[in-house]
């Protein structure tokens, strides 16, 4: 019985997903658990794994297509079987190199395309293994891909039009110091190295190095959402940023203690971080304005601290929620926020667990920056952006360690003295930080 596989809704607010990788073609076995795709939000990444044991009958999305959830993906049965209830008698590629729509007939009479060296010629590893094979007149090859590329169906619609050469021709034709268009340097040899499946565009370059190489990476789903969502934050809200600094003597004596005991009374690692955290947690609850959302013309005014931790990943910018942190010891905001982190990096995290935050916070200071401006995480109203420690001098003439604190707030819904007000709290509660576990 054939088997279709849908686009799961990873979170109620996800209404479409973005296929990245296919890691089955049509034909191949696939047992159950096997890795089927992978695919983006527009906030996280997941693979698929197969819930059944099969073979690959149908793929009915292409790396790239955006897939609305819950729509059939692929399908997987017995070899031979009907699927036609599950693709609507629509006819199934086997090969999705590049976009499904129909390649444009290449004309014998087309005139010769002809290239001049240092010209940049862009082509898939497998057309120019293709060319390479066949000796297609390349001359005639009309590229149908993305940005000009060559692709396979073009290098087959050449040659289905009777546009036959030689090897030679082809090696000719791709002479003149070609390379991967992902190498760091330029090769400056002419001969046609072997291809092997996985390698970027072929380009040319004339003899010497050719500064206009670049080598072109499309947007990652979360790259888009990052995108979009800090375009809408700086040009929809009024933001402005205070900046501040505390006395971190308590708090890096604190930390020292903890390191010194932690194992003792059986405790996580805790950073400084994590006690910026703890103090926003108990800072938040007197400034409601400041722990909200504002949507459209009105407030949400949150009951609880639900920070969000903003994370560095290889995808791009993730920020996981720590729910309720103001009911949390500092103990299980460390943790909390350790594990969190830990499955933003791993891209673990569903859209949900990166939903429902009533503020942000941000640390640049370990790559040691001063100073900086945060943007808002909308529909959020304010994010804290946490800075390096510095040495200062007092009027005295002692040193004492400060760190930095830099506060963006919106403007439509905190004023200049309430939000300096919640700034001045945060470092009074940070610089007395062992009298505010007490409380």
């Amino acid at each position: 019985m054939a088997n279709p596989v849908i686009m799961p809704r990873q979170g109620q607010s996800v209404e479409a997903c973005i296929i990245t990788a296919w890691h089955k073609k049509v034909g191949d076995a696939v047992s159950e658990g096997d890795l089927l795709f992978s695919y983006e939000t527009d906030k996280s990444a997941f693979d698929e794994k197969s819930p059944v044991s099969g073979t690959m009958l149908a793929i009915l999305a292409a790396e790239g297509d955006v897939v609305p959830c819950l729509d059939n993906v692929c399908v997987i049965g017995a070899a031979g079987e009907d699927i036609s209830a599950f693709t609507g008698g629509a006819p199934v590629e086997e090969n999705k190199e590049e976009a499904p729509a129909a390649a444009p007939a290449v004309q014998k009479e087309a005139a010769p395309v002809t290239r001049r060296e240092g010209d940049i010629l862009r082509i898939s590893p497998r057309a120019k293994a293709l060319a390479l094979k066949t000796g297609v007149d390349m001359t005639r090859v009309s590229p149908t891909g993305p940005h000009g590329r060559i692709i396979q169906r073009d290098i087959d619609a050449a040659l289905d039009s009777g546009y036959h050469g030689t090897v030679a021709d082809v090696e000719a034709y791709l002479a003149g110091g070609y390379q991967n268009s992902t190498a760091v340097e330029v090769a400056q040899s002419t001969a046609v190295e072997a291809v092997q499946p996985g390698q970027g565009d072929t380009v040319f370059v004339s003899d010497g190095a050719d500064f206009g190489l670049y080598e072109e990476a499309p947007m990652s789903g979360v790259r888009k959402a990052i995108s979009r969502s800090m375009c809408a934050s700086l040009t929809e809200m009024a933001q402005l940023t205070l900046n501040a600094s505390f006395d971190a003597t308590s708090i890096m004596e604190y930390r020292k203690q903890l390191k010194q005991n932690a194992e003792a009374l059986g405790l996580p690692k805790i950073t400084l971080n994590d006690m910026v955290l703890y103090a926003v947690s108990r800072t938040l609850p007197a400034h409601p304005y400041i722990n909200a959302n504002l949507v459209g013309d009105s407030f949400r005014l949150f009951r609880h601290a639900n920070i969000g931790l903003a994370v560095d990943t290889e995808r791009g910018l993730l920020v996981p929620t720590l729910f309720g942190a103001d009911t949390m010891s500092l103990a299980q905001i460390a943790a909390a926020s350790k594990e969190a982190a830990e499955r933003a990096r791993g891209g673990q995290l569903s859209p949900d667990e990166m939903s429902g935050g009533s503020f942000t916070v941000t640390n640049l200071g370990s790559l040691g920056i001063e100073s900086f401006t945060p943007v808002i995480n909308p529909p959020q109203t304010a994010i804290l952006g946490v800075c390096t420690i510095t040495n200062r001098m007092r009027a005295d003439g002692s040193v004492y360690p400060a760190m930095g604190l830099s506060l963006t707030f919106d403007h439509r819904a905190v004023d200049g003295a309430p939000a300096a007000k919640f700034l001045a709290q945060l470092c009074s509660m940070l610089e007395n930080f062992q009298l505010l576990l007490a409380k």
